[in-house]
């Protein structure tokens, strides 16, 4: 693909990487253009700094308050495109689950049934005292339900964040950083990071930290759950194959 985009004289991304020279101040992470007042760039000096560092922007934000807002911002945007991704995928499924369209079906009962608890969903159910088996389409509409809740729930936390091994489990928890919801996360990184709010670049990262978890253990979590077979997981199939 390359050569041929070469051979047409088409200019790729590779090219432009060759010949574009990196901005000093922004390799460095220390040029804010959060508000209408900057940008504010505070270089670092040629001959370094001697003695405590007074560099602040307009707001007061310093050095590292500025490169750590870049920093969770950059982590806002990935995580947005993965959530998204993946609350697609969990759309989808539910449609299937509620049998509104015959473009897909759930095709694996049996991982079906295998990701509910996960989600907190019961497989059986007990009626006079005898414990039977639920209806896999109920089973089905419920997980969907539980699924595009991780997205934007009032309360608790991010379910799939216990599938981590429990030490790092318990760390998260310590450290306060696993998840409420998955949008959540990244609203607040965007809220961090606006003028006049938080300062301190250490509970920035944290934050940072926080909708990480949330981007790994979330929402790209989905995907492979609703499609992907081979991972032993739960499998949507079409009906009419599709080419690539």
């Amino acid at each position: 693909m390359i050569e041929r985009a070469q051979e047409l004289g088409i200019e790729t991304a590779f090219d432009r990487a060759l010949t574009m020279k990196p901005c000093n101040i922004g390799t460095q992470g220390i040029c804010c253009k959060n508000c209408g007042m900057g940008p504010c760039r505070l270089p670092l000096p040629k001959g370094g700094i001697d003695g405590v560092d007074t560099r602040k922007g307009i707001c007061g934000a310093t050095p590292n308050t500025i490169a750590a807002r870049n920093f969770i911002r950059m982590i806002a945007g990935g995580a947005a495109a993965h959530s998204d991704h993946g609350r697609s995928v969990a759309e989808v499924f539910m449609s299937a689950a509620r049998k509104e369209s015959d473009a897909y079906k759930i095709k694996d009962t049996r991982k079906l049934l295998e990701v509910a608890p996960r989600l907190g969903v019961d497989t059986t159910v007990e009626v006079d005292g005898e414990l039977l088996d639920r209806d896999t389409a109920e089973i089905a509409v419920e997980v969907g339900e539980k699924a595009l809740n991780e997205w934007g729930k009032a309360e608790g936390e991010l379910l799939y964040a216990k599938r981590a091994p429990q030490p790092r489990y318990e760390i998260w928890k310590k450290q306060g950083v696993v998840p409420r919801n998955i949008d959540r996360e990244i609203v607040e990184i965007m809220h961090r990071t606006h003028i006049g709010v938080d300062q301190d670049y250490k509970n920035l990262m944290k934050q940072g930290t926080r909708t990480a978890i949330a981007d790994g253990w979330g929402a790209p979590c989905w995907p492979p759950i609703s499609r992907t077979s081979s991972l032993g997981l739960l499998t949507l199939w079409p009906r009419k194959p599709t080419s690539v």
